[in-house]
């Protein structure tokens, strides 16, 4: 018979052997993977396009110079409003320069000059009757002298020749006597107005349409050129957006897209529709250095004027255009599917275990896909499968 020390020992030995064995077992077999489940469910589904956008005036009126001149200070500032033909801006002649010691040196300088110029040109008049006088008696004695026989033709002819050269020398001088007196008059003008106010009443430029005040480029007074904006006038309670998207999101959108502006800085969603899409796109640099060619999405606002009204002009907006919306669709975590040759499939969790499954998809979003086939509702599905999973292998949450 078995002592007692023997059955300990026996006993002892069978648990060792039993604990050795169940952490073989523990060890050696397959251990569930650890993954992320996700699940089939029945919500509203949306598909948007969201870009930044900004609102702007529909109809802006830039008034200009209409010629050139100094503009008086602009009394007006901006958001006044004003009624369709007030005066916005006068502009008065273009004012004279001002002269320096050096400059009006040199213009009573210019006015010296030119009176002595007209004193020269006055003496060669004198010159030029004198040769005349002398010519005409000349021409009177040849021609008496021809008659009776003593002098050829052709003194004759030289002397009426000199006689005509002797005319139009004294024209050309007085000609010249009448330049040197406007050269004159000009020198002591620019000596005696010269800094002066320009003369004359001012010209008005005034208001095309009633509206407020939106920018004014330059309030203070100075030179303008004609063409120079002046004034930016326009209606703030008639409102547009304005969004740049990427020409491949363009393409998706159409007039009469609906559209909803959310973050606008006020309660709840604004509704808009898209009005036009331009048919000209452009080039710009994203922020990452990436050269995107990008098209301008006109939207026109569709929710109460008074609910939108606190917005105005150049106000940033984030835009979402609604591609596509259903009501009740059965969808997916989009990071559940992954390619299985030309068709979508994802893993399926049937008691405990990730079983692929050939997925049917239809509409598509950012995160969330849905599901037209080969799911139903509640079904649980593995999020971002990785290479670990197989057909038929045990999955456990996190």
């Amino acid at each position: 018979m078995k002592t007692k020390v023997q059955w300990r020992r026996q006993i002892v030995f069978a648990l060792i052997v039993a604990a050795l064995a169940w952490g073989m077992y523990s060890g050696f077999r397959p251990q569930p993977v650890v993954v992320e489940f996700g699940e089939a469910v029945r919500a509203p589904l949306r598909v948007t396009v969201e870009q930044e956008g900004r609102t702007r005036v529909v109809d802006r009126y830039v008034v200009t110079a209409p010629v050139d001149g100094y503009a008086r200070r602009i009394a007006l500032d901006v958001g006044d409003t004003v009624e369709a033909g007030v005066p916005l801006v006068a502009l008065e002649a273009t004012r004279s320069a001002v002269l320096d010691a050096r400059r009006h040196a040199e213009a009573e300088a210019r006015v010296a000059a030119a009176q002595a110029n007209l004193a020269a040109v006055e003496q060669r008049v004198l010159a030029a009757e004198a040769g005349a006088e002398l010519s005409g008696k000349e021409l009177a004695r040849i021609r008496t002298l021809r008659a009776a026989g003593h002098v050829t033709a052709d003194a004759a002819d030289r002397a009426v020749a000199a006689d005509d050269r002797a005319g139009a020398e004294l024209r050309s001088a007085r000609f010249t006597v009448a330049t040197a007196r406007h050269e004159l008059e000009a020198a002591r003008t620019a000596l005696g107005y010269a800094a002066a106010g320009g003369a004359g009443e001012p010209v008005l430029v005034r208001a095309p349409v009633a509206g407020q005040v939106l920018k004014i480029p330059r309030k203070s007074e100075g030179a303008v050129e004609s063409g120079q904006p002046l004034v930016e006038i326009g209606d703030p309670r008639a409102l547009e957006v304005e969004v740049d998207v990427l020409s491949a999101d363009a393409v998706r959108i159409r007039p009469g897209t609906r559209v909803l502006f959310e973050r606008w800085g006020g309660e709840g969603a604004l509704e808009g529709v898209v009005r036009v899409i331009e048919p000209a796109g452009f080039t710009k640099v994203s922020a990452l250095g990436v050269e995107e060619q990008r098209v301008w999405v006109i939207v026109d606002f569709k929710s109460p004027p008074e609910t939108w009204q606190r917005l105005g002009d150049g106000y940033r907006v984030e835009a979402s255009f609604v591609l596509w919306e259903g009501a009740n669709v059965l969808q997916v975590p989009a990071s559940a599917l992954f390619r299985d040759g030309d068709a979508w499939a994802a893993f399926v969790v049937e008691e405990g275990r990730a079983v692929r499954r050939r997925i049917d998809t239809g509409q598509r979003t950012g995160l969330i896909a849905e599901a037209l086939g080969g799911l139903k509702e509640g079904d649980r599905v593995v999020v971002h499968p990785d290479d670990r999973l197989r057909d038929g292998v045990k999955v456990s949450g996190r």
